[in-house]
């Protein structure tokens, strides 16, 4: 199951409140677990929170927020291209239709 970091909850800002306690406590073992207890989360999900910030800040390699949600972006308009363009192979084309001359129209 995937937990929805704070910015996808609406809650603005907590993230950094979380990887800035983080940094307080330092590379001490198990800061982030004592941490995420102390908050009610888990400890993965506030690992990867933590993990994010650092990429956007740009200290760690990665896709940062605004790329994650650009690829979504594109992924989401490229399957929507793949499907219309399914749904327009299936379509009859013009060569196969049956051309009807004025003439041969039934009044």
């Amino acid at each position: 199951m995937r937990v929805a970091c704070p910015e996808e909850r609406g809650e603005p800002g907590d993230e950094l409140e979380l990887v800035e306690t983080i940094e307080r406590s330092g590379e001490q073992p198990g800061a982030v677990t004592r941490v995420a207890r102390q908050l009610g989360i888990g400890p993965e999900s506030l690992r990867h929170w933590v993990c994010q910030a650092e990429i956007d800040r740009g200290t760690r390699a990665g896709l940062t927020t605004e790329e994650r949600a650009r690829m979504r972006e594109l992924e989401r308009k490229n399957r929507e291209l793949r499907r219309a363009n399914e749904i327009l192979k299936r379509q009859p084309s013009l060569e196969d239709e049956v051309v009807v001359r004025p003439e041969q129209r039934i009044p």
